[in-house]
């Protein structure tokens, strides 16, 4: 008798990954259009590392509490929201870019409509685990987590790859506008593919009870804080050092063609990972196994493509062509560590509102990591210190990866 095919990942649960890329896309489009907007708006390096990481404001002050709403509201209904409000906002961001609005306080405009941009990205990523573990048949959920780890490089790369040409071609303003239609157009996905949330009252993990016993579970327990503190370790480093790449090549004077396509290759880098861990998992591979060999990978990665002794004409370190091969391995090692704390969020946690507090401390990570990255290389003239940054976030998460190692699902659960 022939062995029966492995359950197949639905349409819907796609739907809901490409909502989540959808929104990465407004992560992802600013870095390309900083030359731009330093040459229209005059803005510096610090400000450029704000710029970029304001849309995190939102998700690092108000992820735990969108999580509670969004066991209220529905999952699904969260992700619409959130794609409607990006599709807002970058409307509005195109129309400060093309002078409509905004005038001599068009960097104000551009930061508060970042922030909101944070709002959007908040409420439409963050039900997207819960959405696909409901969605996806026992057998392909590891799987499928796998790919939803993906979202965010994979977003971020398209736009790395993508805006430069659009810029180049009618502005920043038109890059604006023109993610502002794949937000909703992504919505008329999500809301024609993914089941009503009155249809799945029990499949999204939610728990019984009122807000305030969500909160104390989640709050209360060991579990969603290690996972959150590891996601924060993570992405604090990855988009330090993928948000600056186009700005560090642009530095060394490649040329913008070459720059976009080096830099979102090293961003889609991380989506191997992300699949590769997903696949690991599915086949037994530790939880603890991976996100310590991806922290490993991010360190010896970022130390390889950053570290140099010496300064100016004289300093030494690893030709440019190997630089770029660390960089391409620091992120195709990391990709194991989103794929693998999404499958323990929701297996010893499993709850939307740990999912948001997973948001919020990775959120944090991001917001705190480039102006500070960006501030150390105006400090010391160059980006040569940043694998210190990445280093010391790498060791970190392997120590708290060898703490949720010790964590026993049905433990935490009592």
């Amino acid at each position: 008798m022939s062995a029966s095919p492995a359950p197949r990942v639905p349409a819907a649960a796609f739907a809901v990954m490409l909502g989540g890329v959808s929104a990465a896309l407004h992560l992802g489009k600013l870095p390309p259009a900083v030359p731009a907007l330093q040459a229209s708006l005059g803005i510096g390096l610090v400000e450029a590392g704000f710029l970029l990481s304001f849309v995190q404001v939102a998700s690092m002050t108000l992820g735990l509490l969108a999580g509670l709403a969004a066991d209220s509201i529905g999952l699904r209904r969260s992700m619409l929201t959130g794609l409607a409000v990006l599709t807002v906002a970058s409307l509005l961001g195109g129309a400060v870019g093309a002078g409509l609005v905004g005038g001599a306080h068009a960097v104000q405009w551009l930061l508060v409509l970042r922030a909101v941009e944070g709002i959007g990205f908040l409420l439409a990523v963050m039900p997207g685990p819960g959405l696909i573990r409901a969605l996806t048949p026992t057998g392909a959920d590891k799987a499928a987590l796998g790919l939803w780890g993906a979202y965010m490089p994979l977003g971020v790369a398209l736009a790395l790859l993508l805006g430069p040409a659009l810029i180049a071609w009618g502005g920043w303003a038109d890059w604006w506008w023109a993610l502002s239609l794949v937000s909703a157009a992504a919505a008329l996905w999500v809301g024609s593919a993914v089941p009503a949330d009155r249809l799945r009252p029990n499949a999204v993990g939610g728990t019984n009870g009122g807000w305030s016993s969500r909160l104390r579970a989640t709050v209360g327990a060991r579990a969603p804080w290690l996972t959150a503190l590891t996601f924060a370790v993570y992405s604090a480093q990855w988009m330090a050092v993928i948000g600056f790449l186009p700005a560090i090549y642009a530095g060394a004077g490649v040329p913008a063609g070459w720059n976009a396509v080096l830099t979102a290759i090293a961003a889609a880098m991380n989506i191997v990972g992300n699949v590769a861990g997903g696949r690991w998992l599915q086949r037994g591979v530790a939880p603890e196994r991976l996100l310590q060999w991806g922290f490993l990978a991010m360190a010896l990665g970022g130390v390889a493509a950053f570290a140099q002794v010496g300064e100016g004409a004289d300093a030494l370190g690893l030709p440019p062509a190997l630089r770029y091969a660390a960089v391409c391995a620091f992120s195709l090692g990391g990709g194991m560590v989103p794929a693998t704390l999404f499958l323990l969020g929701v297996r010893l946690a499993p709850s939307p509102t740990t999912v948001g507090l997973m948001q919020q401390a990775s959120s944090l990570g991001q917001f705190l990591a480039p102006p500070a990255v960006a501030w150390v290389a105006h400090r010391v003239g160059g980006w040569h210190w940043t694998w210190a940054a990445t280093l010391a976030c790498s060791v970190a998460g392997m120590a708290l990866a060898r703490r949720l190692g010790q964590i026993h699902p049905a433990k935490e659960a009592a």
